[in-house]
């Protein structure tokens, strides 16, 4: 089994971001940095470093802000920040690979994201232009539909109510507990996270995992989503940049299919030559937790493969 190492870097606002790298014995390919989703953290994504080393690249991720290791002393986990907690995230992520980068100078950089990830990663994609090679955008969604508009307000009325700090039933209630209604009836509160049971009892069992975000983290998050496809971001992004978006059929977060779809439409509508979409019928939101993470895995590989030319 391959093993991790640790590194921790200090955020501009002196949080500690913790970390992990993955090697392979020779010179990599390319470096794949992973972005873990909201509610979880990066040792999660393990077993797929462990493969992806197993085929010569190199793998960093971090626990995000206000998520696994990466908490300032004496808080909880699920507040990323009082204020600009996205920006902060992002710029957390670019911190992060360029640190990468630095270790492994002229291999290419691939960002992969997951769910939040895949959000802070569409952001980075425009922000920091040259300093992504391609990316791989999973369980990810893109124009937000009419509907999120109202649930930016209620936010806000939540942290009139709560405080920045506070955690909101009822911004639970309009997320994960309507992505479970999909499944009904319910074994569980997270069965819109995998048809495999064994891992959705490993993630309800975890206390890093499915915890709730402060409401400053929801009106951050939500205040950003809409920018992700603006066509002035959009346009930043080099037009041959390779973009792989996959995402299963039944996740609630992507819209049943629908929201990686739409992705792929603002991406290639933005002149966008490389975009490629995989649709998995019947997986849930967790592809690389799924009952067919095997099917998964190897599709990445192979178009990491494609994608990255052999030394």
């Amino acid at each position: 089994m391959t093993t991790s190492e640790t590194f921790h870097l200090t955020a501009a606002d002196g949080l500690v971001l913790h970390g992990y790298t993955w090697s392979p014995e020779a010179k990599p390919r390319a470096v794949v940095q992973v972005a873990h989703g909201m509610a979880e953290y990066a040792l999660r994504y393990a077993h797929l470093a462990e493969a992806l080393v197993a085929k010569g690249y190199f793998v960093v991720a971090h626990d995000h802000r206000g998520h696994g290791k990466s908490v300032r002393p004496g808080e909880e986990v699920g507040h990323m920040a009082d204020e600009d907690a996205w920006t902060k995230a992002v710029d957390d992520l670019h911190r992060v690979n360029r640190h990468a980068a630095a270790a492994h100078p002229g291999v290419p950089v691939i960002v992969l994201g997951h769910s939040m990830g895949s959000f802070l990663a569409q952001n980075l994609n425009f922000a920091h232009p040259t300093d992504v090679d391609a990316v791989v955008l999973v369980a990810s969604n893109g124009k937000p539909q009419p509907i999120a508009q109202a649930g930016r307000l209620v936010a806000r009325v939540e942290r009139a109510r709560l405080g920045k700090r506070g955690r909101s039933q009822l911004l639970n209630k309009l997320s994960f507990e309507d992505f479970n209604t999909n499944f009904r009836p319910n074994r569980t509160a997270f069965d819109w996270v995998s048809r495999d049971e064994h891992e959705v009892d490993a993630y309800v069992a975890d206390p890093l995992c499915g915890f709730m975000v402060t409401v400053q983290t929801w009106v951050d998050m939500l205040d950003a989503l809409p920018t992700l496809t603006k066509p002035e971001n959009l346009a930043r992004i080099p037009k041959a940049r390779p973009i792989f978006v996959v995402s299963g059929d039944r996740d609630p977060v992507g819209l049943m299919g629908k929201g990686a779809k739409s992705l792929v439409a603002s991406l290639r509508g933005a002149g966008l030559s490389k975009v490629e979409l995989k649709l998995y019928p019947g997986a849930r939101h967790e592809l690389l937790n799924e009952t067919n993470k095997a099917e998964v895995i190897a599709d990445l590989v192979a178009w990491l493969d494609r994608t990255v030319p052999r030394a």
